[in-house]
């Protein structure tokens, strides 16, 4: 069996990156606002018995916001490839919680940051930010073999569909490294691969400013 060069594309390989861009390019909007939905859901269900239930701790209504809430918005969120309006909406799902445990309305006008410091809470847009590229760099350092790994690494061959180009989650991914912590994409995979490094660099990673 002849020897596969490194960063090379079997046909397999090039149908798996096919499928997966085509699910990011063409469904991930979509899928990011099946999840808003979902965790619309688990609002309505929750929020007479929990949410808003003047009985209930502010401590138990975050364990169930940590437990069931955000499973429920973020699952998959790895994988995702946010813009501006995406991440707009999960932090307005967020704070639709966030807001009602505190016992306020988007009439109070009180900025999300100091309700999310009031709760002490970590803002969601910025755990999924570290989740990411945690992911990131877990697919940085997998040993050849590993297909998640090799499709990471390896460039698609073939034309692109006509019209905008769309964004793949390599790119997204990079383009987040260098916007948050200032990795340029040509030493993202040499400070990606040491693994205390890098965890160093997501702890430290600041929340986003509050938009407005």
């Amino acid at each position: 069996m002849p020897s596969q060069a490194p960063g090379s594309v079997t046909p397999r390989m090039n149908r798996m990156m096919s499928i997966r861009q085509g699910k990011v390019a063409g469904r991930m909007e979509r899928e990011i606002d099946r999840r808003i939905g979902a965790a619309s859901a688990v609002m309505r269900t929750l929020h007479g018995s929990v949410v808003v239930k003047r009985e209930l701790s502010r401590k138990a209504k975050l364990s169930i916001y940590q437990s069931i809430y955000v499973p429920a918005l973020t699952y998959g969120h790895e994988l995702w490839v946010m813009t501006e309006r995406t991440r707009s909406r999960v932090q307005a799902a967020e704070m639709s919680f966030l807001r009602r445990v505190a016992g306020l309305s988007l009439r109070d006008r009180v900025r999300s940051s100091v309700i999310r410091e009031e709760l002490g809470v970590d803002p969601l847009l910025l755990r999924v930010e570290r989740s990411q590229m945690r992911w990131l760099g877990h697919l940085v350092r997998m040993p050849p073999g590993r297909l998640p790994g090799e499709v990471f690494r390896a460039r698609p061959t073939g034309r692109r569909p006509r019209g905008r180009p769309r964004t793949r989650w390599r790119d997204y991914v990079s383009r987040l490294a260098w916007e948050r912590l200032g990795i340029p994409q040509e030493e993202l995979a040499e400070v990606a691969g040491e693994r205390e490094v890098w965890a160093s660099l997501l702890r430290l990673l600041p929340p986003r400013p509050d938009p407005g």
